[in-house]
């Protein structure tokens, strides 16, 4: 499975009544692959996937599936606590023609490292699709331990991991631990560079929405030896990273994507919109990221 160096966890646009605005998901998909990106994640976290019921997911995961027309990657997310459910979303994603799955870390009941390597080995063995694993604490309450992932990797049906914990140290000790072929992407956009360094493969990204193809020159230049370079882009960029999730995600990426002329509407409650201090905020960061250029 090849995600490319940059794949993004793309957000649902909504209209204004709530629903799903598939005019709004069919621009944004084209703005996504003529901005640097190598693959899509569908109904993941910045998504707003809590929010969408089983019916939309599919709905929405095969209109991309059909609108990408097998030009990059289609990730579908389609783990939650439970894994029977997780089993059934897996099977009618793999059916509507996604190249592979996201199974996010249980959250909430907090199984042990025992539980969550039944349940992924349990989804593994249910679908013929390659598997990412998410592992983002911060979220589900409970980490998904190198080790655990170290023993996950040896099913040959689980081939990546998106990793979100955050540390450096931990990603080193997968990287150092599993096989040559599986990837290890970073879910932090601005450890991004920092992954690379280590051996990582790319990112998961939610800043791509807007600065792809300065992500995709990073790590362009990074691959090609010029490392001061990149990390001119890493410095240059970092602000803007750092500004997206000033607010819960993806509060902030939603409002940057009219900076970028991409209209992708409402947020679904409980995420509530900026207030206008708080997009000045991000405005201020913006223009001088535009400065910099």
């Amino acid at each position: 499975m090849n995600l490319g160096q940059v794949s993004t966890a793309m957000v649902t646009p909504f209209r204004l009544d709530g629903f799903i605005d598939y005019i709004a998901t069919e621009k944004l998909v084209e703005h996504l692959i003529s901005n640097g990106t190598d693959s899509l994640v569908v109904c993941g976290t910045t998504g707003e996937s809590p929010t969408l019921s089983t019916s939309e997911k599919l709905e929405l995961i095969q209109f991309v599936v059909e609108k990408v027309n097998k030009r990059i990657p289609v990730i579908a997310g389609t783990g939650s606590n439970n894994t029977a459910d997780s089993i059934d979303l897996s099977l009618k994603a793999e059916a509507l023609g996604v190249d592979a799955i996201m199974i996010v870390t249980p959250y909430y009941n907090k199984p042990n490292q025992r539980g969550m390597i039944a349940h992924f080995e349990a989804i593994a063995n249910a679908t013929n699709l390659p598997i990412v694993l998410y592992n983002i604490p911060g979220r589900s309450g409970v980490n998904l331990e190198a080790e655990t992932i170290v023993e996950l990797s040896k099913n040959p049906s689980i081939q990546v991991v998106k990793e979100t914990s955050g540390s450096l140290d931990q990603m080193t000790k997968i990287l150092a631990n599993t096989e040559e072929d599986f990837l290890v992407y970073s879910g932090d956009d601005a450890l991004t560079l920092p992954l690379l360094a280590i051996g990582g493969t790319g990112i998961i990204s939610v800043a791509s929405h807007v600065i792809g193809k300065d992500i995709q020159e990073m790590t362009h230049a990074f691959h090609e030896g010029n490392h001061k370079h990149a990390a001119k882009i890493h410095q240059r960029i970092l602000p803007v990273i750092n500004g997206l999730f000033q607010h819960p995600n993806p509060v902030v990426v939603k409002y940057a994507l009219s900076k970028v002329g991409v209209d992708v509407g409402s947020l679904r409650l409980p995420m509530v919109e900026m207030t206008e201090e708080e997009k000045i905020s991000f405005d201020l960061i913006w223009d001088e990221y535009i400065q910099s250029k």
